[in-house]
């Protein structure tokens, strides 16, 4: 049992926070914990990454039983995707090993903005075609690059695999949501056993942050059901492009302290 100090109350609301997130747009909840991590428990940057892919694996589980519930996950297209996430993860944990402090900042920075835009103009999925040879081996490719940037970034990927679903196949918000909660799961324990070998990783800290964030997980993919295609885009879009604003003003002001 942890001790209820300050910094276990920072994990906490960073878990609540991360939770909801993960249910209401299909994400992990990484693209919250790394920059909660840093900010609110002052984390070293490669150690956060490693802690929140850590704990983006109880809290996606959950998330995904929430869609599932709903019929919200398309497997064919989700086992397409973990065959390259998984292999891709342990890329991306090598990566986070060598991987300096402003490279892995700006990657991020990089990913989020892009994958916001992609958002704010991606349209209304009427649903994707028949899974031909080509498709499947887009979709391996899209998986390998997604898990790659979740073992280096500490995100399960699902910034990267809703907006991809939703702009190159059609699918809908929603099932594009499950679809990636359901790679994220694997895809997190894959880089996170290479991060244990690491020594990149927290666990005390991320099965705080994963322990609440289990509940919220639920509430959000309830709230998540409710929304429309549209809304649901719009607001996800707004978020990342305000955490790429936030963590590039916390880079320039720590570079400008050094």
């Amino acid at each position: 049992m942890p001790k209820f100090d300050r910094r276990t109350s920072l994990l906490l609301l960073v878990g609540i926070a991360a939770g909801f997130l993960s249910g209401l747009f299909g994400v992990g909840g990484g693209i919250l914990v790394v920059p909660g991590l840093i900010v609110a428990t002052k984390m070293d940057q490669r150690l956060a990454h490693g802690t929140s892919l850590a704990a983006v694996l109880p809290i996606s589980f959950a998330s995904l039983l929430t869609y599932w519930s709903h019929d919200h996950v398309d497997w064919s297209v989700a086992l397409f995707l973990a065959i390259g996430s998984i292999f891709g993860a342990v890329l991306g944990a090598k990566l986070l090993a060598i991987a300096s402090k402003r490279v892995l900042s700006t990657v991020f920075i990089f990913v989020l903005v892009v994958s916001g835009i992609k958002l704010l103009f991606s349209t209304h999925g009427d649903g994707r075609d028949t899974l031909s040879v080509i498709v499947m081996v887009v979709l391996i490719a899209i998986g390998f690059a997604t898990g790659a940037l979740a073992g280096m970034l500490g995100v399960g990927g699902g910034m990267i695999m809703v907006p991809a679903m939703i702009v190159l196949f059609g699918i809908p918000s929603a099932i594009a949501k499950g679809t990636s909660l359901a790679v994220i799961i694997p895809t997190s324990i894959s880089g996170s056993l290479r991060n244990r070998k690491n020594n990149n990783s927290d666990f005390a800290a991320a099965a705080i942050v994963g322990a609440i964030g289990v509940v919220t997980a639920i509430g959000g993919g309830w709230v998540s059901a409710q929304m429309s295609d549209s809304l649901s885009n719009t607001l996800f879009a707004i978020f990342l492009l305000l955490i790429a604003v936030r963590m590039a003003m916390q880079g320039r002001a720590t570079a400008t302290t050094e």
